[in-house]
């Protein structure tokens, strides 16, 4: 989430002049311009390998001044649509790039603001050419120095790799920290991807996709059997693992569900309807809520924590993509139809 007071100091003047200067977390651009999209994720990459950044538009370079956006500019901002930036950034980039979008009010003008968050897999490398010149290379890690974008140079870039090795082996320190005190004949490996408890390939127990999405952990000491979350009651005799018979259950993915992205939705569309516009388009999946709706639609979450949260706090992170099945592309014609499209 974008913090307002955070921006709005970010946007402070003094003296006449704006306090804060363009940095390794913040840079100011005049206008926006959906035509130079490239650009602005040029500057996404090159955040999302530092520390991250504000993306801030209207603000008036030589001398800095605060403008705001109006008119065709501000028109433009408020057409983006989320789902096509996340989309983008997917194609351009790996691995993903989190990032997320609002409109600020300072004394009256309106300024559009990008956050983009560090990056937690680095380096962000571009995966294709895009934009004229072409502004993004394929293979290019960006990165942010100061107040400026370019690419990465090598002190830089064996830093973030010295970073990875680090994580990485402190990751498998920990791992075999706790196995080594449980001893390896007592450990094994619960996967709350699949839904089972695996010890070698030979005894493995699967749990029930149904009661494992209600499964819960009770911390010792904390557990009241009326007041308590909700938690699996073992009743007579556990069989060991090695007799258990298990069968597999391939569970359907999500693509299979809903197999369209928003821009292969849009695609579909305008074959149906070719006159349709893409602000059409995305003006009925917002009017009819089909995001919300699972008849249409199912969001695609980057990780098992984001899904978790927007399942128990509501809370849906930016830019999070939804995929859309053949009743959505049927139901947007539709309504394109009946409006005149």
């Amino acid at each position: 989430m974008i913090n307002e007071n955070e921006m709005r100091e970010l946007l402070r003047v003094r003296n006449g002049r704006l306090f804060h200067r363009e940095g390794q977390e913040l840079e100011f651009k005049a206008r926006f311009n959906l035509a130079n999209l490239a650009d602005y994720y040029r500057d996404f990459a090159a955040f999302a390998n530092n520390r991250g950044g504000y993306l801030v538009f209207g603000v008036k370079d030589s001398p800095r001044k605060l403008v705001g956006l109006s008119g065709p500019t501000l028109e433009q901002w408020e057409k983006l649509d989320p789902e096509r930036v996340t989309g983008h950034l997917i194609e351009l980039f790996s691995p993903s790039i989190s990032w997320d979008m609002a409109t600020i009010h300072v004394d009256s003008l309106a300024f559009a603001v990008f956050r983009v968050f560090a990056s937690h897999a680095k380096p962000v490398i571009a995966r294709r050419d895009e934009g004229a010149g072409p502004v993004l290379r394929s293979g290019d890690i960006y990165y942010r120095y100061g107040g400026r974008t370019q690419r990465i140079q090598y002190s830089e870039l064996e830093s973030i790799i010295a970073g990875r090795i680090e994580a990485n082996n402190g990751q498998w320190m920990d791992l075999m920290s706790k196995i080594s005190k449980a001893g390896p004949q007592n450990a094994a490996i619960l996967d709350t991807e699949r839904s089972l408890i695996q010890k070698n390939d030979a005894t493995i127990l699967v749990v029930d996709e149904a009661l494992a999405s209600k499964l819960k952990f009770i911390k010792e000491g904390e557990f009241d059997e009326r007041d308590g979350a909700e938690t699996l009651k073992l009743v007579g005799d556990v069989v060991p693992v090695d007799s258990i018979e298990v069968i597999k259950r391939v569970k359907e993915t999500l693509t299979k569900a809903y197999p369209f992205s928003a821009r292969e939705l849009a695609n579909e569309v305008k074959e149906q309807c070719p006159t349709a516009s893409e602000p059409r388009i995305w003006s009925a999946i917002a009017d009819n809520g089909m995001k919300d709706n699972p008849a249409y639609s199912a969001y695609n979450f980057r990780s098992k924590s984001q899904e978790d949260r927007f399942r128990f706090e509501g809370t849906l992170p930016g830019g999070t993509p939804s995929l859309y099945n053949q009743a959505a592309v049927d139901f947007v014609v539709q309504v394109l139809s009946e409006g005149g499209e």
